[in-house]
């Protein structure tokens, strides 16, 4: 299944980004009172970040992912766990039956859908009552290391964007209509990374690939001498984990 931007190249260095903050994760599935056993939706799956977390807390998994390289790669990681399966579907169709989860999420995917349209596919595989949340992971530009990092990328970048991943969600989410109030969840965490994890990582940014993809190696080359410039085999990075989630009104 096709979408607008291919992930192929970019699957395994995906393996490298970091996982989100337990804490928020913990904050999430009690706001959302799911229980071991209840099924539950990760749309974007990717290679399974999101996906592990939701299955060691014992609940049942379907993850869509539409990229074959990204889904194999998940596939991989989750071949521990009786309670996920795979499948092929995007944010705009899923392929999930209806009325079929307590919870939908959408981790570090719900930037690359049509909004609305996810939100309106979600509102038709969730259970009435049940709960959407998407989240990202955001690196904490205030550390040092991160700022050089941003000088790196606004150099080569005219007008750099992070594009709607850290944009607050909340008015995407009202504008649908079908969700109750927003909830807002935060969590943070500091990785300690190998140097060359971290590098490697920086070749899944699709959001820095999409705005100049002819300058992509050059722009992992420079950040890959700044990481090594620290001197360390091991960097600190420093994300907050932030949540959006909302009950759906049926």
């Amino acid at each position: 299944m096709k979408t607008e931007w291919d992930y192929t190249e970019l699957a395994d260095a995906y393996l490298k980004r970091p996982d989100y903050a337990q804490v928020a994760i913990d904050k999430m599935l009690e706001t959302a009172g799911v229980e071991q056993g209840d099924a539950v939706c990760d749309v974007g799956a990717g290679a399974a970040h999101l996906t592990i977390k939701l299955a060691e807390y014992g609940l049942k998994v379907c993850a869509v992912e539409p990229n074959d390289a990204m889904r194999a790669n998940g596939i991989k990681r989750t071949a521990q766990f009786q309670n996920v399966s795979w499948h092929e579907g995007v944010g705009e169709h899923t392929g999930m039956e209806d009325n079929a989860f307590g919870l939908v999420t959408f981790g570090s995917s719900f930037n690359v859908c049509d909004r609305q349209l996810a939100l309106r596919e979600s509102a038709r595989i969730l259970k009435p009552n049940g709960w959407f949340a998407c989240m990202w992971n955001h690196r904490d530009l205030e550390d040092p290391l991160q700022q050089e990092i941003e000088t790196v990328l606004k150099k080569n970048i005219k007008d750099y964007s992070y594009g709607t991943r850290r944009e607050d969600q909340t008015i995407v989410i009202e504008e649908s209509g079908l969700f109750g109030e927003v909830i807002h969840l935060e969590g943070t965490v500091v990785h300690e990374i190998p140097a060359k994890d971290f590098i490697e990582g920086w070749k899944s940014h699709g959001t820095v690939y999409r705005q100049s993809p002819e300058k992509f190696n050059l722009i992992n080359e420079e950040i890959k001498k700044l990481v090594e410039s620290v001197g360390t085999e091991k960097v600190k990075v420093p994300y907050t984990t932030r949540i959006w989630m909302a009950q759906y009104c049926r």
